[in-house]
């Protein structure tokens, strides 16, 4: 399952993050697109918004911090894999990605690099969690993106304030295999 997801982010290295409706309804209609990251939703709606991702044969990869109504304890990871047909997880959190690998979902951590002690977490995450890929916000740092895909051992995806083609290329070239963002120009390019 992990090669398929690694395949996809090669040959498709923009991932459209979707944070409401009208951005969901804009990436399954781009045909380009082929994995989503779903940064919005709550308990009610995590379902329906994970179907139409499906429905547009898509991936699915759920940032279970960011859904409503939900704890942040590994409970989440159950009811994700559960109640929905997610592909995986997103979370800042390595005890609910070490959870999402038990379950067998696709597991991306999030970090947020933003200053020198960030290096030194990174590294205690990685041995704890053993995600799937790493993401690292914000994604416009091409030196800070390269130190890092030497530093962790697997895919690192830059992801926050990518917005024309120059960053889109900026990150590739410094390493990541792909890049998320909310901007549907970019999702295009």
């Amino acid at each position: 399952m992990e090669q398929v997801f690694f395949d996809l982010m090669e040959t498709t290295p923009v991932i459209a993050a979707v944070k409401d409706d009208q951005g969901l309804k804009a990436c399954c209609a781009c045909e380009d697109i082929r994995i989503v990251f779903i940064l919005y939703g709550d308990v009610c709606s995590i379902g329906r918004i994970v179907e139409q991702v499906k429905a547009a044969d898509k991936t699915a990869i759920v940032h279970v911090d960011l859904i409503g109504g939900l704890s942040a304890k590994e409970v989440v990871v159950d009811f994700i894999r559960q109640a929905t047909a997610a592909d995986g997880i997103i979370s800042t959190k390595p005890a609910l990605i070490k959870r999402g690998k038990e379950l067998g979902l696709f597991t991306t951590l999030r970090v947020f690099v933003l200053d020198s002690m960030a290096f030194e977490n990174i590294q205690k995450q990685m041995s704890v969690a053993r995600p799937d890929t790493i993401e690292i916000l914000p994604g416009l740092m091409p030196k800070i993106i390269h130190r890092i895909c030497r530093l962790v051992k697997v895919p690192v995806i830059a992801g926050g304030l990518i917005s024309e083609k120059e960053d889109v290329v900026a990150a590739l070239a410094a390493g990541a295999i792909s890049v998320s963002s909310t901007n549907p120009r970019v999702w295009e390019m």
